[in-house]
């Protein structure tokens, strides 16, 4: 069991998944009883692709005059996803569509910060 699973899902209900990709390596969990939920498979390349080449292509960027990249905040149409990037990765937490994912945003990186 990964450190993270637990204090993530603790922070609300209202996150539906976690995933954390670290040094190749990528582990999934979901929420029991989540509706709309993706397929793994289309998870697992989301995680595996998607995510790290916009952490690359916005980190890129954001280095040039912007300050960096602190985090992406994606808005799917059955659910937000909060991307964190880590040195060796990123983590990913799904928040469900009907509340504000900026109120749970200092809490996610709060508890990612201090177990990894």
């Amino acid at each position: 069991m990964h450190p993270l699973k637990d204090k993530i899902f603790a922070i609300s209900p209202a996150i539906r998944y976690l995933a954390v990709y670290e040094k190749n390596v990528l582990n999934t969990w979901d929420r029991e009883g989540i509706k709309n939920a993706s397929s793994s498979e289309s998870d697992k390349y989301e995680e595996l692709i998607v995510n790290p080449t916009l952490i690359k292509l916005l980190s890129q960027r954001g280095n040039i005059d912007c300050g960096g990249l602190d985090y992406v905040l994606i808005r799917y149409g059955l659910f937000f996803a909060f991307v964190l990037p880590m040195e060796n990765g990123h983590v990913t937490v799904g928040i469900e569509p009907d509340v504000d994912p900026s109120k749970l945003i200092p809490d996610i990186q709060q508890v990612i910060n201090s177990t990894l």
